[in-house]
């Protein structure tokens, strides 16, 4: 069994970039290189679409981009690839990437789709309580589009058991991907809280891709970093105790120090020593860091508790419709135009009957950040964009709100600037609420293709 493995990250979200998944492909030397593309909607706007598109295949729309980057070097070096670009379609994304194999002449590869997260045709029976409202879980049955369980390790490490070179997911939890090559070459026991919490610690740290080597973090003048337009993704240096170094691709910009690593420990961490995943319960309030070389950081001492008996669920729901658009206004003056053109959307809203839940125009420049809490002493800026949205029950009341600011035009205010309404002014809202589920009730399944 291996000592110490080299983990690296290809990807943070779905719209990361794909050089570094490259350079750490080609300059790596790693053993694994572990995509993380999906967010919390990202199932749901899957499934919006395939109701919408026939066509839409189910999985990554970057899939064929990111793998034709890092396949080559891959498959030429013996590095393995964990994704979870399946999406709502893990077994079409396996045969596709055994297609991209194929293009590049690559036989014998066995590519593994792990599924059983989409549980969307018996999430109702599976489950009770909405956690964020204490409502059942019945009453989104008529709006429901989809609902998966955030799985975790164990069918991954099953998968690389048996030999997969390549494997990808429908929803697994984001440590989890980068956690699985641990439990396989270590041999860690799934139930061994201590050795999975310090590799889901890990997994955590990696998982955010160039948030823990200064993307996301770099603020001029107070934490600079260098090249912070070639950034490169992490790579994790992986003992059996469960302890690290974090490092990145020689020659990339970014930083690997104590700043940016102790940022992303505690990103997205309610509580620190109860920091909850599928396989189990991290305790961050243990660890020691310690900076032990250039743009190399020494993780330890990450302890873990027993996993829980339920996993999460996500539950997505179509919530109406959000129509919105914008105009600009720009010299002095700027502002005192943009108050009168907001007087003149909320009469023209009364003229038409628009039907809205919610309704609200910001001024780009101003005040769309802080809203209310914007001081009045703010100055007054020179250029202003405004941005008005409304959220309704029907694509028809939302359009309403294109279509009145297209009148700016020539019946507005002057000065107004309008852009050419080339884009989707109106897009559906998918609400994503969250759920329980007993982890017995949401077995996985591993399908294998071979190349």
């Amino acid at each position: 069994m291996a000592r110490t493995i080299r983990v690296g990250s290809g990807a943070a979200w779905w719209g990361d970039r794909v050089s570094p998944a490259a350079l750490n492909a080609e300059r790596g030397e790693l053993d694994y290189l572990c995509f993380e593309t999906m967010a919390e909607a990202t199932i749901s706007a899957a499934q919006v679409r395939s109701r919408r598109d026939p066509s839409f295949p189910g999985y990554d729309t970057y899939l064929d981009d990111r793998m034709r980057a890092v396949l080559p070097a891959c498959m030429q070096q013996g590095t393995r690839i964990i994704s979870n670009q399946g999406w709502i379609n893990p077994e079409g994304a396996a045969k596709r990437i055994v297609e991209l194999l194929q293009e590049l002449g690559i036989s014998g590869v066995k590519v593994a789709a792990v599924n059983g997260s989409l549980i969307t045709d018996r999430a109702l029976e599976l489950t009770d309580t909405i956690l964020e409202n204490g409502e059942p879980t019945a009453t989104l049955g008529s709006t429901l589009i989809s609902a998966e369980a955030y799985m975790g390790a164990e069918p991954i490490v099953e998968a690389l058991k048996n030999g997969a070179q390549i494997v990808v997911t429908g929803r697994v939890a984001d440590p989890s991907i980068f956690m699985a090559p641990m439990m396989h070459e270590f041999g860690w026991d799934p139930l061994d809280h201590e050795r999975l919490g310090a590799g889901n610690g890990l997994g955590h740290l990696l998982e955010c891709g160039a948030q823990v080597t200064g993307g996301y973090f770099c603020d001029p003048g107070f934490k600079d970093v260098e090249e912070p337009w070639n950034l490169g993704f992490p790579i994790a240096e992986v003992n059996e105790d469960g302890s690290a170094i974090l490092t990145k691709t020689p020659g990339t910009g970014g930083a690997v120090n104590m700043r940016t690593v102790k940022e992303q420990l505690l990103y997205e961490v309610h509580d620190p020593a109860n920091y909850i995943t599928p396989d189990v319960v991290v305790d961050f309030t243990t660890v020691n860091l310690e900076e032990v070389g250039q743009d190399r950081v020494r993780v330890s001492n990450i302890s873990g508790k027993p996993r829980t008996p339920t996993l999460k669920v996500s539950l997505g729901c179509t919530e109406g419709f959000i129509g919105e658009d914008m105009f600009f206004y720009a010299g002095p003056g700027a502002l005192r135009r943009a108050e009168l053109a907001k007087r003149v959307l909320e009469e023209r809203f009364k003229i038409v009957g628009l039907q809205a839940d919610e309704y609200r125009v910001d001024f780009l420049g101003m005040n769309a950040i802080h809203g209310g809490a914007t001081p009045d002493t703010a100055p007054e800026p020179y250029e202003i964009a405004v941005r008005v949205a409304a959220r309704t029950k029907t694509r028809q009341e939302a359009e309403k709100v294109g279509r009145e600011v297209d009148g700016m035009a020539v019946s507005g205010i002057g000065h107004t600037g309008k852009r050419v309404p080339h884009q989707d002014r109106t897009r559906e809202i998918i609400g994503v609420w969250s759920s329980l589920v007993p982890r017995e009730k949401v077995p996985a399944t591993v399908t294998y293709f071979e190349s």
